[in-house]
């Protein structure tokens, strides 16, 4: 929720898992770039499923700790409609 237009600060386990997300996007990028011009490196292909199945698993938990990370269809939300509380990932 917001107090007075400010975000509410999140307990130390909120920042924990924003990090690994982040963490896990820059890798994911550099790796999905990398495949981009070497598409048969077996290695990487499998490294980038790895991190993509690390990553599913911590937006899950942060998703049903803290709410959605992204909107249209890309995560459920509780009731009531958890869009209209804050801090989003972006304020933080």
């Amino acid at each position: 929720m917001m107090e007075a237009g400010k975000p509410v600060p999140c307990d130390e386990q909120y920042y924990q898992l924003l990090e690994q997300l982040q963490t896990l996007d820059f890798v994911l990028v550099e790796l999905n770039l990398y495949l981009d011009t070497h598409p048969n490196d077996l290695k990487a292909i499998e490294q980038y499923n790895q991190f993509t199945q690390e990553r599913m698993k911590v937006a899950n938990q942060f998703q049903l700790l803290y709410g959605p990370l992204m909107h249209f269809g890309h995560a459920f939300s509780k009731c009531p409609w958890e869009w209209s509380q804050s801090p989003w990932p972006w304020q933080v």
